[in-house]
């Protein structure tokens, strides 16, 4: 039998009366669940019920679980129990302990066909193309507004990013590219002595360095290194609200964080391509000295007569762009971050990702057009 002092039970007809008394608390668990069992296990198939709880003086989260419990054992059989006499103040638990378990589960994850995906994929790449342009649009805009009204340019801003992209970053730019350099000559020598072309390495190293390779190793290099700093920097920001804080103040973020990062990026990516260019043709040198017998005249006079302008050109030409692509990619995505540090780090890796595939492509735009004008 139940537990008189919390439940009592009254039945006629096969209907039931159940009364809830005192306090349905966690300070009485175990009365009171052996009291909401044995009620249940007893009167297991009743015809009809009829709860009142206008007895019962207080009630907690744990009560009200139990007395749904206790409801529902009885809706397992096809009968829907009468609640009466419960206070206002309990409504709300006890409907929100009548939603637990109710919820609808979530729906499978449906895999999808490789025809939906690529189909996904491409809307996906056209959005990201379409939010690239009109940032583009928008820097463009924003360097006229500088243009116009010079005194607005925060030119401190713009000197403490090419000190950060450019001049720290001098010294890995020298090693990486002096030993792409020793690699190249090294190579180049061990399949070239094979037919007693030893010295036509100075022509190869001299005009991949100049006219794809140091630009392209730079790039990269800087797309890995600032551009995803700036990713970050502008991520970070839009976290803290500090991008929103900028435009309820009235300043454009593209003018403001946006612009000097760009310029810095423009005038320092040449400047590292001309020093990774040299670094990487001393790299060779030095390898076509010791491993291949050329001495540095040699090697300097072959190199005059396999290189000329056009070809340091071609390089220096195209970095500027580099350099802007990358720093458009960067800042967009930085301020497309949301608020999570999952958000970050996913915009972080695609800022990289697209900055460098960017790169790559823009080389070999530049390639046939070089081509094609005959440079």
């Amino acid at each position: 039998m139940p537990h008189a002092s919390l439940i009592s039970v009254h039945s006629q007809d096969d209907r039931l009366t159940v009364a809830g008394r005192g306090a349905w608390t966690s300070e009485y668990a175990d009365e009171l669940e052996q009291a909401v069992d044995d009620t249940a296990h007893t009167y297991a198939h009743p015809k009809g019920v009829e709860i009142d709880l206008s007895a019962v003086e207080r009630m907690d989260t744990f009560g009200a679980l139990l007395f749904e419990r206790l409801k529902r054992s009885w809706k397992g059989t096809g009968v829907e129990p009468q609640v009466k006499g419960l206070a206002p103040r309990y409504k709300v638990l006890i409907e929100e302990m009548g939603r637990m378990g109710q919820e609808q589960p979530p729906p499978a994850r449906r895999h999808e066909a490789i025809l939906e995906r690529f189909g996904h994929e491409t809307v996906n790449v056209a959005a990201d193309a379409g939010a690239l342009l009109n940032f583009v649009g928008a820097s463009v805009a924003a360097m006229g507004r500088v243009l116009l009204r010079p005194r607005s340019f925060r030119f401190t801003a713009m000197v403490n990013q090419l000190d950060r992209v450019g001049l720290r970053a001098v010294p890995i730019i020298i090693l990486i590219t002096f030993l792409i350099g020793c690699i190249l000559a090294q190579q180049g020598i061990f399949n070239f002595r094979r037919f007693g072309a030893d010295i036509y390495v100075v022509d190869m190293v001299g005009v991949l360095v100049l006219r794809e390779l140091g630009v392209l190793i730079v790039a990269i290099m800087i797309a890995g290194r600032s551009g995803s700093a700036y990713t970050a920097e502008l991520g970070s920001m839009r976290m803290r609200e500090e991008v929103d804080a900028l435009r309820v103040m009235g300043f454009d973020p593209v003018e403001v964080l946006v612009v000097p990062r760009l310029l810095a990026l423009i005038i320092a990516l040449p400047l590292l391509t001309f020093i990774g260019s040299m670094s990487s043709l001393l790299g060779a040198g030095l390898v076509s000295w010791g491993y291949g017998g050329i001495t540095p005249d040699v090697f300097l006079d072959r190199l005059k007569g396999a290189i000329d302008m056009d070809q340091f050109n071609v390089g220096m030409i195209k970095a500027p762009f580099m350099a802007a692509t990358i720093g458009i990619v960067a800042c967009l995505e930085g301020l497309r971050v949301g608020g999570s540090a999952e958000s970050l780090g996913a915009h972080t890796t695609a800022s990289v990702v697209k900055a460098i595939f960017l790169v790559i492509v823009m080389d070999g735009v530049f390639a046939m057009f070089f081509a094609a004008i005959d440079m």
